[in-house]
């Protein structure tokens, strides 16, 4: 089962709860499922996570938490999601990001040079901000939308071949004690 392998690697629900960060959203905090491990909570926060994975905004995190007690999914597994877009895939993410902005505006590309200073982003940002959000945005859904069926498809199909494994199983065993009792019956007709 999927919800096994996840729950390895999930930290303590109570820990989560009592998240100095979270204080501020009250009793939403504590609804069960947030918590949950389901087909529908855990696709749910692969949506929420992968859409706020793409904004160039900081505090990443904290909007994908209020995001998934918003939408009632999985917390950890959405917040987790977020650093798919960590200090060494933010470059190109937001430069494809950037890149597919532009193209839905039709407006070219611009050849920014990188300094990281304070200057620098806010002239640069003034320029690029258009292109940048909107590809973010986009991008963003897109790879919401395609994790999200992505969870729901595999796991629909670990539950089914669980099942399948069950089934098969059980066969195995009826077909055994079958095979168990005609072979006591051989027996005991051959005594007689």
């Amino acid at each position: 089962m999927p919800r096994r392998i996840i729950k390895r690697y999930l930290p303590d629900p109570q820990k989560i709860r009592d998240h100095k960060c979270l204080r501020c959203l009250g009793p939403l905090r504590h609804d069960p499922n947030i918590l949950h491990l389901n087909r529908r909570s855990v696709s749910g926060a692969f949506a929420v996570g992968l859409f706020f994975a793409f904004w160039p905004v900081p505090l990443q995190m904290l909007l994908a938490a209020i995001g998934a007690i918003l939408v009632r999914v999985n917390l950890p597994i959405s917040v987790a999601l977020v650093w798919i877009s960590n200090p060494i895939t933010i470059p190109p993410i937001f430069y494809f990001s950037y890149l597919v902005g532009t193209w839905v505006l039709g407006t070219p590309a611009l050849g920014v040079e990188f300094e990281f200073t304070a200057g620098w982003i806010a002239q640069e940002l003034s320029l690029i901000w258009k292109p940048l959000f909107l590809g973010s945005l986009i991008c963003g859904s897109v790879s919401a939308a395609v994790g999200y069926i992505t969870i729901q498809i595999t796991w629909r199909r670990l539950v089914q071949r669980s099942w399948e494994q069950r089934r098969k199983k059980r066969r195995a065993a009826r077909e055994a004690e079958i095979i168990a009792a005609f072979q006591a019956e051989t027996d005991n007709a051959k005594k007689k």
